[in-house]
């Protein structure tokens, strides 16, 4: 993405009519048809950010040049118990990792939750977390990969916006020094928490299907979203711009997920298609090529609706992945000069 394109900030969101009525304590029924999308309130100097871990572990010194840049905003940093636990892979035991995000959930003085990694973990204890305070409180929830899990099940359950963005891991060292893609996809989390409307743009690509909508965005890991059908945690994609990304896998196991969300009926009626970077694709083993590129696969899914599709979004497992506010109304605009997400 040319940087000059990045993000536009011209205008500060205002609260909503919905907004006002749950930061007065009423409540939202619990459905994936809220007719207006919710943000939690934007964040201003002094604000508290917490720090967790529902999925992967991370060492506390890991993520202090997050805390470094976030407290360079003006936000306050309070870590997690979370942070530093270990129990092989996890961040802590479910137990551990159940109580410390409960917690946050319930603190009101909290404002935003930031996952420390990805990895995996979250889905494992995703049904025993209590929403009902985050409900009538809600506050920004922060990451990519894993946290896919909990950006889809509140959108599905409350219709409360979430930010799908870089984590601590993701934070360089030193910002100064940093490569302006990078400096610049930290920032968007700065401009999406302190409420910018955001606008992003793509270069064009020759396989796009051109076009314009309008409607909720929502997605994120295309094998945590897969994974998610039949559950709780299902996504709802019915009128909706749906994004997706993905790292390290076959691209059998690509056309499998697509086909799933096909199966499903979750590409059916959808505003638009968002598809972002699809990275680090295992190779075939010798003699049993798939033979299908990630276009081939798009397509065939996509082939008997009409809606916008776009590819290389700067969005995923990658330096160019800027912040999201998933649950937000956006239009989608597909041209032969390149493609526009606009808040």
């Amino acid at each position: 993405m040319n940087r000059k394109h990045f993000l536009s900030s011209l205008i500060t969101s205002g609260v909503a009519l919905s907004s006002l009525k749950t930061l007065a304590g009423i409540d939202l029924p619990a459905s994936s048809d809220v007719e207006k999308p919710l943000a939690p309130p934007y964040l201003k100097p002094g604000d508290i950010i917490s720090i967790t871990c529902p999925a992967g572990y991370i060492q506390r010194e890991e993520i202090q040049p997050a805390i470094r840049i976030m407290e360079s905003w003006g936000f306050n940093i309070r870590i997690g118990k979370a942070v530093g636990a270990r129990d092989f892979s996890f961040g802590g035991t479910d137990a551990e990792r159940l109580a410390d995000l409960q917690a946050m959930l319930d603190d009101d003085n909290i404002k935003a939750i930031m996952c420390g990694r990805g990895g995996y973990g979250t889905a494992r204890i995703i049904d025993q977390l209590n929403f009902s305070r985050f409900r009538r409180k809600p506050k920004w929830i922060i990451g990519f990969s894993d946290a896919t899990v909990l950006h889809c099940h509140i959108n599905r359950h409350f219709g409360i916006a979430s930010l799908h963005s870089k984590m601590c891991n993701s934070f360089p060292d030193e910002f100064s020094k940093a490569e302006p893609i990078v400096q610049d996809t930290i920032m968007s989390i700065y401009q999406a928490l302190t409420g910018k409307k955001m606008q992003y743009s793509a270069p064009p690509d020759a396989q796009n299907r051109k076009g314009k909508a309008r409607g909720v965005i929502i997605g994120g890991n295309l094998s945590i979203i897969q994974s998610m059908c039949g559950t709780n945690s299902e996504i709802d994609t019915n009128g909706k711009i749906l994004f997706l990304e993905e790292v390290g896998e076959y691209l059998y196991s690509l056309d499998r997920m697509l086909g799933t969300l096909q199966r499903s009926h979750k590409l059916d009626n959808l505003a638009g298609l968002v598809i972002g970077g699809f990275n680090r694709i295992k190779p075939d083993d010798p003699g049993e090529e798939f033979g299908r590129t990630v276009y081939d696969m798009v397509f065939e899914k996509v082939k008997n609706t009409s809606f916008p599709v776009c590819f290389n979004f700067p969005v995923g497992h990658q330096k160019n992945n800027y912040a999201l506010k998933c649950g937000m109304m956006h239009t989608l605009n597909v041209t032969d000069n390149g493609t526009t997400l606009a808040e």
